[in-house]
C-alpha cells in the first residue's frame, strides 16, 4: 500500500502550539568572494491584480503580463527570468573557458569564484564545489546564474600537470573549510562534489565532524572498484592514447544517448558518414572539443587521475562511518562511468542522515545537463538553509515561474479533469466569480475542508499562483518532512514539489513565523482523519476541540478566511475504508507498519479526531465530475487580541469559523445541482467549440 497525496496537509492543532526543534538563522556579514565581479539580482513582486480573467490568460499570467503596478512589476521580473533562461551557459560554454582556463595553466590548486556568482546576498552560505576527473572546476557553469543568487560560491581548479595527492587535496579543502567555519561558524558551508569531488567532501566532512557541513555528492566515485575505469589503469600503457581518451573523456563530460551511440561508433571505428540526424550534428560538436579534451586530460595525466580515484574511493569507504553531515546524494540512472544508482542507495543506508534524489534519465555528468536545475533540487530536498538549522519560513524561497511551469505541466491532468470553479466573497459581502475577492496583504488565515485524499490541494495552491501570485503556505503533515524509519511509506522524495511549493511541518513555532511574516497560511483542522474519512462521511468536519489558532491569528491581525471545497463524490467512491481493512489482518498489519514509520501528532487527543492511522481507502473511480471551491467573507481578528484572550471568547469564533466552513460547503453543494456543465462530457463539448484554452462557465452567481 502506498500513501497518497493526500494526507501530508494534515494540520493538528494540539501539537501546532509546541516547540519544534528549527531556529531562525543567523544573520551574518558579507565575505567578499576571491573574485568579485557585478552581476544582476531578480526582484520578486506580488500582484494584487482584482480583474477577472479566462482561463487561458491566467495560465499564462507568467508570461503575457502587460498591465502596471504589481502586476507590472511581477511581468518585470518574469521577463528578467526569461532573459536569465535565455543567458543560461552550456556545455559549449564549459569547452570554451575550459580551453582558456587551460591555456594559462600553472600553480597549485586554488579556488576561483565565477564572474555571473557575484550576485547573493550578504547572509548566503558558502559554496565549495569540488570538481569531478577533469579538475578544471567548471562542472556548475551551466547553474552559476540560479545558484549565484543564494549561496557565495568558490570553486576548486586544479591546474592539468599539478600532482597533488588526494591527501593533499583533502588538506586544502579542509584548510579553507576550518578558516570559514571559525570566522562564520553559524553559516553552514555546501560541498557539492562529482565523483572524485564527492570522495574530496567525504573525507572532509569524516575528518570535520563538528563543522556545519551540508554535503551534495552527484555520483560519487566510491564505486571506483566497481566501475569500468578501473581496468584501464594497466592497459594505459599499451593501448593507443586516442581509444581510451575518447571512451573515457568525451563519456565523462557529455550527456544524453545519443552522443554516447555516437562515441561507441567512434571507438568501434566508423566512419563520420554513418551517423545521421542528430547524431551527426552531435558528433561534429564532440569533435571540434577533442583538441580541449585532449589537453585536459593528456595521457600522463588520465592516468594519474584514474590512480587518484582508485586511492579516493577506498580513503572515503574507509571513513564512511564517521561522516555526520547532511547528505544528499544524486545518482544518474545512465550512468556509463560508475555504477552510480546502487551506489547511491548503498551510501544513502551507511550515512546517518542522508537523502537521496534519483535521475533515471542521466549520465554521469549530470550537473552540465540542459534541463537538471540544482537549486530546485535542492529546494525540493528540504537542504537550503542560511543558519545552523532549516528555518521553513525565513530560508524558504518561492517558486520561479519556470519552476512553477514545470510543476504545473506534470499535474495539470487534475486540473483539466476537474475545471475548478473558484469563487470569493469582496468586501462588500458580494460573492465572486474568482480570487478576487482575496486579500492581497496578509496576514491571512485559510481555514477549510480537506477533500478525500487531499485532492483540492493541486487545484487550489495552483489557481492561488496563477491568479494571484501567491504562495500558499500550507502547515503540513510531518511525514512529508521526515520518516522515523524505511518501510512501505513513499519517500522524501515524492513530496518535493509540495515543499518547492512552500509547505511547512506542523509546529507552533513555524504557524508563528508564518503570521509574523505575514504569509497567506492554509490550515486544515481535520488533518489526515478529514482526508482519509470513511464511507457516507463526505463533507463532515473532524475538527477537535481546541481553538488555539484563533489566538494566534489574533496575535498578529490576521484575517481568517473560512472555505469549503467539494467534488470529491464526483470523483470517485469510497468502497473499502478504514474499519473494513482493520477486520483483514494482512491490511491491519500494513497500515500499523506505515503508521509506525511517521510522528504520531495527537497523542493526547480523544475519539475519532485522534484516530490519525496511516492507510490508503480503497476508491471506485467515477467519470471526472467538478471540483468547486468557495471562500468566505473574511473574518477580522485585528484589534481583538485582549478579547480573545478569553477562553469562551475564544471558542466562540472557533464555533463560527466551523459553521461558515460548513455553510461554504452547504452552499456549493446546492450551487453544483444547476451547473450545466458539472459533468465532464459537456465540459469538452464547450471546449471543443470554444476552444480548449477557454474556460468553463458554471451556475449563475
Amino acid at each position: 500500500m502506498a500513501m497518497a497525496s493526500a494526507s501530508i496537509f494534515s494540520a493538528d492543532l494540539s501539537t501546532l502550539f509546541r516547540p519544534d526543534m528549527t531556529s531562525a538563522p543567523d544573520k551574518t556579514k558579507w565575505s567578499p568572494i576571491l573574485k568579485p565581479l557585478a552581476a544582476s539580482t531578480e526582484q520578486r513582486a506580488r500582484s494584487s491584480t482584482a480583474r477577472t480573467k479566462t482561463a487561458r490568460e491566467r495560465r499564462n499570467s507568467f508570461v503575457e503580463k502587460k498591465s502596471s503596478s504589481e502586476e507590472g512589476a511581477r511581468f518585470r521580473g518574469v521577463k528578467v527570468e526569461e532573459e536569465r533562461e535565455r543567458d543560461r551557459k552550456s556545455l559549449r560554454d564549459y569547452f570554451v573557458e575550459a580551453k582558456d582556463m587551460i591555456r594559462s595553466d600553472g600553480g597549485p590548486p586554488r579556488w576561483f569564484s565565477p564572474l555571473e556568482c557575484r550576485s547573493h546576498s550578504p547572509d548566503s552560505p558558502l559554496l565549495l564545489f569540488l570538481p569531478g576527473m577533469d579538475g578544471v572546476g567548471l562542472g556548475l557553469i551551466t547553474q552559476h546564474q540560479r545558484l549565484g543568487q543564494i549561496f557565495d560560491i568558490w570553486c576548486l581548479h586544479i591546474p592539468v600537470k599539478d600532482g597533488t595527492s588526494f591527501t593533499g587535496l583533502v588538506k586544502l579543502v579542509e584548510r579553507t573549510v576550518r578558516s570559514e567555519n571559525y570566522r562564520l561558524p553559524n553559516r553552514p558551508i555546501y560541498l557539492v562534489g562529482e565523483s572524485l569531488g564527492a570522495c574530496i567532501a567525504l573525507a572532509v566532512a569524516a575528518n570535520n565532524p563538528d563543522i556545519n557541513l551540508v554535503l551534495i555528492l552527484a555520483n560519487p566515485a566510491t564505486s571506483f572498484s566497481k566501475s569500468q575505469l578501473q581496468p584501464l589503469i594497466p592497459l594505459l600503457e599499451f593501448i593507443p592514447y586516442q581509444v581510451p581518451l575518447i571512451l573515457v573523456s568525451v563519456l565523462s563530460l557529455m550527456e544524453g544517448d545519443p552522443l554516447r551511440m555516437t562515441v561507441d561508433k567512434l571507438v568501434k571505428g566508423l566512419p563520420l558518414q554513418t551517423t545521421v540526424g542528430d547524431q551527426s550534428r552531435d558528433l561534429v560538436t564532440v569533435s571540434s572539443y577533442l583538441p580541449v579534451i585532449t589537453d585536459m586530460l593528456p595521457k600522463e595525466t588520465l592516468r594519474w587521475k584514474l590512480e587518484m580515484l582508485k586511492s579516493a574511493s577506498a580513503y572515503a569507504n574507509s571513513r564512511l562511518h564517521a561522516v555526520k553531515a547532511q547528505t544528499l546524494i544524486l545518482s544518474s540512472g545512465k550512468d556509463q562511468l560508475l555504477p552510480s544508482g546502487e551506489e547511491g542507495e548503498r551510501l544513502r543506508l551507511a550515512l546517518p542522515q542522508c537523502q537521496i534524489r534519483r535521475f533515471n534519465d542521466s549520465g554521469h555528468a549530470l550537473f552540465l545537463e540542459d534541463d537538471f536545475d540544482l537549486v530546485t533540487v535542492i529546494k525540493g530536498a528540504g537542504f537550503y538553509r542560511r543558519g545552523k538549522y532549516l528555518d521553513y519560513v525565513s530560508d524558504f524561497i518561492p517558486p520561479t515561474p519556470s519552476e512553477f511551469k514545470k510543476i504545473f505541466k506534470s499535474n495539470r491532468w487534475i486540473y483539466l479533469a476537474t475545471a475548478p470553479v473558484m469563487l470569493s466573497t469582496s468586501v462588500n459581502g458580494k460573492i465572486v466569480r474568482g480570487l478576487a475577492g482575496i486579500p492581497s496583504e496578509g496576514p491571512i488565515l485559510f481555514v477549510g475542508y480537506h477533500m478525500l485524499l487531499g485532492l483540492e490541494l493541486f487545484p487550489l495552491v495552483s489557481q492561488f499562483m496563477i491568479e494571484r501570485n501567491i504562495v500558499l503556505r500550507g502547515i503540513a503533515h510531518p511525514m512529508m518532512f521526515k520518516k522515523l524509519k524505511d518501510g512501505k511509506l513513499p519517500e522524501l522524495s515524492q513530496y518535493d514539489t509540495y515543499r518547492i511549493m512552500g509547505a511547512v511541518p506542523v509546529s507552533g513555532t513555524n504557524f508563528y513565523k508564518l503570521l509574523s511574516s505575514k504569509s497567506h497560511v492554509l490550515l486544515y483542522p481535520g488533518g489526515m482523519r478529514e482526508a482519509l474519512h470513511r464511507k457516507g462521511e463526505e463533507y463532515k468536519l473532524f475538527w477537535p476541540e481546541r481553538s488555539e489558532f484563533i489566538r494566534m491569528a489574533a496575535r498578529f491581525g490576521a484575517k481568517i478566511i473560512p472555505f469549503g471545497a467539494v467534488g470529491e463524490d464526483d470523483i470517485g467512491q469510497v468502497v473499502f475504508d478504514y474499519d473494513d481493512l482493520m477486520k483483514i489482518p494482512y491490511f491491519r498489519n500494513e497500515i500499523n507498519e506505515m503508521t509506525s514509520e511517521v510522528i504520531n501528532l495527537r497523542t493526547d487527543a480523544s475519539g475519532e479526531v485522534a484516530n490519525q492511522d496511516v492507510h490508503l481507502p480503497g476508491i471506485l473511480p467515477k467519470v471526472p465530475g467538478r471540483f468547486y471551491f468557495y471562500f468566505g467573507k473574511p473574518i477580522e481578528t485585528e484589534g481583538r487580541k485582549q478579547e480573545l484572550r478569553d477562553r469562551k471568547k475564544c471558542h466562540e469564533l472557533y464555533l463560527e469559523v466551523k459553521s461558515e466552513v460548513e455553510n461554504c460547503l452547504s452552499y456549493l453543494k446546492e450551487k453544483r445541482e444547476s451547473d450545466p456543465y458539472r459533468n465532464l462530457l459537456p465540459r469538452l463539448i464547450y471546449q471543443a467549440t470554444h476552444g480548449f484554452t477557454s474556460e468553463v462557465p458554471t451556475f449563475e452567481l
